[in-house]
């Protein structure tokens, strides 16, 4: 029988202002990566979604950004390998503290927007992250795409490298995502969305951007929030994969 987890970004909001329907999603998903504060999130809203993961029985992971919140953390920086570490491990730090209050701890790491795709293919910039990661807890797994040097040095440093794949994402012919400012980047019809799903879960398998049939093998399948209709998108998504013979469980 298949195995998936479902992961979603949540906590995306800062003071007033909120992107994802954290309470809603957390009903869904299995496991939530809390924005910690670099790409969006502050402190009360780490805390109110840290409480919500250990009501609904969501692991707790922590998602990662260049230091961004203007741009949302989708512009790419050159941070020096020592500070990208270094910050890594605050953001990690931050999101502990209030995981713990909840009576949880932070589960894993996942990277943001652009430090996620940057460190697909940068050696330095997904070395900062690895060593940021160990320096938070040393047996934390990180989250990354399949292929990517992140996930390499992860292991290659001894922490459990969880590969995850995106059905609301397009990909390349070569594994990784097409960039968002492409035509086409966001797979936006729900019927597609919920097809690549299955698709991925039971096959590891999907169609590329150029129509091609490529694998994937993911652990883990990310949800996006902050798209129209998303709560009810992922609902079905889950259904659909129950329905299909797909366990879902968190990886960590």
């Amino acid at each position: 029988m298949s195995t998936i987890d479902l992961n979603a970004d949540l906590g995306e909001g800062f003071g007033r202002w909120r992107l994802t329907d954290d309470e809603q999603l957390l009903s869904v998903v299995t496991s939530a990566n809390v924005a910690c504060g670099f790409h969006a999130g502050d402190a009360a809203t780490m805390r109110r979604v840290c409480e919500l993961a250990v009501e609904r029985g969501v692991t707790i992971g922590a998602q990662v950004s260049y230091r961004d919140l203007a741009g949302f953390g989708r512009r790419s920086m050159d941070v020096p390998p020592a500070e990208l570490a270094a910050e890594v491990a605050y953001q990690v730090g931050a999101l502990e503290v209030f995981a713990r209050a909840a009576g949880a701890r932070v589960a894993y790491v996942k990277p943001h927007g652009a430090l996620y795709n940057r460190v697909v293919h940068d050696e330095e910039q997904a070395r900062a992250v690895v060593d940021g990661v160990r320096l938070a807890d040393a047996g934390l797994p990180v989250l990354g795409l399949p292929g990517s040097r992140l996930l390499a040095l992860a292991g290659e440093a001894g922490l459990p490298a969880v590969p995850e794949a995106f059905a609301d994402r397009a990909y390349t012919d070569e594994g990784t995502l097409v960039p968002r400012g492409r035509h086409g980047a966001v797979v936006s019809d729900p019927e597609a969305v919920v097809e690549r799903s299955v698709g991925l879960a039971r096959g590891g398998t999907v169609t590329a951007h150029s129509g091609a049939s490529i694998a994937v093998r993911a652990r883990s399948l990310c949800l996006h929030g902050d798209t129209p209709g998303a709560v009810r998108l992922a609902r079905r998504v889950r259904e659909h994969l129950v329905a299909a013979g797909v366990t879902v469980e968190a990886f960590a």
